[in-house]
This record gives structure tokens, C-alpha cells and sequence, in this order.
């Protein structure tokens, strides 16, 4: 009978270290290198996070507050708009671009029209100049710049006899458009040095 062989254990095999290495380069046992190489930044980021280490975000009310802008002059109320703001721009552009002395008014007013007869008062910007020879009406129907406008204008001793609207197209109503348009309307008559 042949004798049972009992199997020997296996022989431990320790890793060599080399002596003259320094302490922190021993040689690590295979698959735990690229797993340990992998984890480590994740694991620093999660432990500096949970430190409280990361970067603070900024409060909501540290944020600079906007600018505001400065109202605009054609939010003033209407009167103090005309009388502030149209009127004296009005003046100097008619002094530039008229001949002679410009009266420039702000009031309420029937339209004085010919052949109207109806007595409701609008606030109205008028002009005269050479002698009263020449007279221009840009009357509002509401107090508020916005608001449909008429122009008519007289020369001589008549009255105006044709309304037209004015400035009809626009929706944003702004000072230098009522100058604009004014000053267009009022070279279409030819009463001004461009003719």
C-alpha cells in the first residue's frame, strides 16, 4: 500500500525590501496601487468639503445693488414738463432756426380755429412771432404727453382753418421728438431760415 502523502503548507513569501531604499518607497502588494491612486483625490475633495474648506459662495445680499437710472424728463408730471423742459428747448431751437421774435405760451384754451365752434379748452403750446403775423398751436387732448395732439396755424389776421394730427405714429413720445417734429412741421410752412 502506498503511503498517503500529507501536503505540505505553503512556503510565506515575504517581499524583499531593499535596505538602502528609502522608508516610504516599499513596494505595495498588486491591485491596491491604481485603486488607492484613484481614491485619494476624491477622498482629500470630500474631507476638505466636510472640513469646511471650500470656497464660501456669496451671501445674496452681498451682491453690489444695480444703479438706478435717473427718471426721465418726459416721466415729470405734464405741466412741469412743458413748462420745464419743451418750452425753453423749443425756444432755443426756434431762435436758431427763425426769423425774428418768438413768443413762446402754456395755457388752456378753446382751439381757435375757424368755423369751430366748440368752447372745450385743451392745454395748448403756442408760438407767435413777426407782429402776431405768424402763430402755431400744438394742443393736447389730455394732460399727458402721450396723449393724441393737433397742431394748426394761423398767418395774418386769419384764423387757422385746418386741424391736422400731430405726431400721430409715434408710440414712445420722448423731448427730442415733440422738437423734431415741431421744428419739421413748422418748415413745412416755410417759417423757418432753412427756406
Amino acid at each position: 500500500m502506498a503511503e498517503e502523502q500529507t501536503p505540505k503548507p505553503p512556503k510565506e513569501v515575504t517581499p524583499q525590501v531593499d535596505p538602502s531604499a528609502p522608508a516610504g518607497d516599499a513596494p505595495e502588494a498588486e491591485g491596491k496601487a491604481p485603486e488607492a491612486e484613484g481614491k485619494a483625490p476624491a477622498a482629500r475633495a470630500a474631507g476638505k468639503a466636510a472640513a469646511g474648506e471650500a470656497k464660501p459662495k456669496a451671501a445674496a445680499g452681498d451682491a453690489k445693488p444695480k444703479k438706478e437710472k435717473p427718471p426721465a424728463v418726459e416721466d415729470k408730471p405734464f405741466e412741469q414738463f412743458i413748462q420745464q423742459d419743451f418750452l425753453p428747448s423749443l425756444d432755443k431751437a426756434l431762435k436758431q432756426n427763425a426769423k425774428g421774435e418768438i413768443a413762446l405760451s402754456f395755457k388752456k384754451q378753446p382751439l381757435q380755429v375757424h368755423g369751430l365752434s366748440d368752447s372745450e379748452e385743451y392745454w395748448q403750446v403756442s408760438g407767435q412771432w413777426q407782429e402776431n403775423q405768424r402763430q402755431f398751436n400744438i394742443a393736447f387732448t389730455d394732460e399727458n404727453i402721450g396723449s393724441q395732439k393737433l397742431f394748426y396755424c394761423s398767418s395774418g389776421d386769419f384764423k387757422g382753418s385746418t386741424v391736422e394730427q400731430f405726431m400721430g405714429d409715434e408710440r414712445k413720445i420722448t423731448l427730442d421728438l415733440m422738437l423734431l417734429y415741431t421744428l419739421q412741421r413748422l418748415n413745412g410752412q416755410k417759417w423757418l431760415n432753412r427756406n
